[in-house]
């Protein structure tokens, strides 16, 4: 339930449904032209605040940790713990499509072969709502295998649909409180601090590794000042990833 929940969150909150709705509303109410128009002049409004780079970016910085240089990770891991979402599977052209949350498996990769992981431990289900046979972490260690890395040194769990579940079902495998091996956690810088709080309930002492920073170095251009559709887009994100943390606290999951 709450997988579903989670789904509809997304979409109740995303800018573009609330402007899409503002936009209808104002043409709806033919008859009170005042009404409308002022409900055009705040979605349009939204608009342009929802599509600036320079406050996402900044909105982003805020919420995202820092990250650590490569070189800064002197200690060896037994496990590196991959977070899924990064996918989405082709079944008519067997083939995987990867999102932008990639750079999770890929700097995976480097630190497995730079000898700063032991092991790499892929976590997550399907994340779709209709196709539940398509398990992303079941794919990806198909894909690990593919670029040399020994499937013994690979290890997944194939039930969790999000972030809490990841943490949940983790420990039932890697049994975090019974043993002494450690732990280094890699996701998203976005989606790091909801990670933080669900593997550390579940008994996890770990190090994180960020990836993927929307946020880099300030660089004032007018281009920052520009409206870009795709700024409405990572908006979305932010938002449920906010909202899914204010959440996962109320709810105890953290």
């Amino acid at each position: 339930m709450f997988f579903f929940l989670s789904k509809i969150f997304q979409f109740v909150f995303s800018p573009l449904t609330w402007i899409l709705v503002l936009f209808a509303i104002s043409f709806i109410l033919k008859k009170e032209a005042k009404t409308a128009k002022h409900l055009r002049i705040i979605a349009f409004s939204l608009l342009l605040f929802f599509t600036n780079p320079f406050i996402f970016y900044e909105c982003m910085r805020a919420w995202e940790p820092e990250a650590k240089q490569k070189s800064e990770i002197k200690e060896y891991y037994d496990y590196g713990i991959v977070l899924t979402g990064m996918i989405t599977y082709d079944e008519k052209y067997n083939r995987i499509n990867f999102k932008s949350s990639t750079d999770r498996l890929l700097q995976a990769i480097e630190l497995y072969k730079e000898n700063k992981i032991g092991k790499i431990f892929i976590t997550g289900g399907s994340g779709e709502i209709f196709n539940q046979s398509a398990k992303e972490s079941v794919i990806l260690k198909d894909y690990l295998i593919l670029t040399g890395i020994p499937a013994e040194d690979i290890e997944i769990e194939t039930i969790s649909k999000n972030t809490y579940e990841n943490a949940v079902e983790s420990a039932k495998i890697l049994q975090p409180e019974s043993n002494s091996k450690t732990y280094l956690i890699i996701t998203s810088a976005f989606h790091m601090r909801r990670t933080e709080g669900c593997f550390r309930q579940q008994g996890f002492v770990f190090d994180t590794y960020v990836t993927d920073r929307y946020a880099g170095k300030r660089i004032f251009t007018p281009d920052l000042f520009v409206p870009k559709p795709e700024i409405l887009q990572n908006w979305a994100l932010l938002i449920h990833e906010i909202g899914g943390y204010i959440i996962y606290d109320i709810t105890g999951k953290l």
